[in-house]
């Protein structure tokens, strides 16, 4: 971890240390900057305290770009926290050249409630009522291949984990050598996703070391359709043949798909 993030990051470690508080590095690398969560409170709206959880990714050349941000909170609605993160980023280009994750943070606790009471938030917005999410917004899709999992426990903990902090349901699916990750949910926290599988150490190699995912591919990213199926959870599945395996696909409206992506990777 370069210097600067260290010393800022150690600094936010001492400061949100309180109840309901964390600060946690997800992943660091010296070719793609670090990634880091932060869990705290901020007065949202009838005076009452909100958890939030702030995700950010600091590049390499932080300060003198902008970091990406994430925010969520099961006390708010997706369009909430999209607003919130767009009001952060504008608070962000203030402080560009400098460090700013404490101002930023300390922003957002003391504005929560201001941005919630805005029109633009998104309150009152009409919410689908089989997934909770705002009507209005789009649900992204995507598919992954993974070329092999030595460390399959603990890889497979970790995906779920990732899964759950980004707030994204689907499938993680084996068929005998074919593994593949479905994934549902928020673009940019598909994105996240993919950021951390491609950084961290999430497998080990041939000689039990600790390594990147390297062999992982996407196949295909897309907006959910009305003919798709909607996840509400992420599971983990095993598929003891081919047919199984499409009869899956098949019942979240994905046959197509499948035809065109997941077939040639098994014949």
């Amino acid at each position: 971890m370069a210097a600067p993030f260290q010393d800022e990051l150690w600094a936010l470690a001492s400061i949100f240390c309180g109840p309901g508080e964390q600060c946690e590095v997800l992943n660091s690398s010296e070719t793609d900057g670090t990634v880091f969560r932060i869990f705290t409170k901020a007065e949202g709206l009838a005076e009452t305290e909100t958890p939030l959880e702030l995700v950010f990714h600091l590049p390499v050349n932080y300060p003198a770009c902008l970091p990406g941000i994430s925010v969520h909170s099961e006390h708010l609605t997706r369009a909430q926290c999209g607003f919130v993160k767009e009001k952060i980023l504008e608070q962000a280009e203030k402080f560009l050249s400098e460090p700013m994750m404490h101002e930023l943070i300390l922003w957002t606790q003391q504005n929560l409630r201001h941005l919630l009471n805005q029109p633009a938030a998104g309150i009152g917005r009409e919410r689908n009522t089989f997934t909770g999410i705002p009507a209005d917004d789009a649900l992204w899709m995507t598919l992954l291949h993974v070329d092999h999992m030595r460390a399959k426990t603990n890889y497979v903990k970790t995906v779920e984990r990732w899964a759950s902090d980004l707030r994204l349901t689907g499938r993680l699916m084996f068929m005998g050598k074919l593994i593949l990750i479905l994934l549902q949910g928020d673009r940019h926290s598909i994105k996240e996703y993919l950021i951390l599988q491609k950084t961290s150490k999430v497998d080990v190699d041939s000689s039990g070391k600790k390594c990147k995912e390297k062999m992982m591919s996407v196949l295909f990213e897309t907006k959910v359709q009305t003919e798709h199926k909607r996840f509400l959870a992420f599971e983990v599945k095993e598929y003891s043949s081919l047919d199984e395996l499409q009869k899956e696909f098949e019942t979240a409206g994905l046959k197509k798909l499948f035809s065109e992506f997941v077939l040639g990777l098994v014949k």
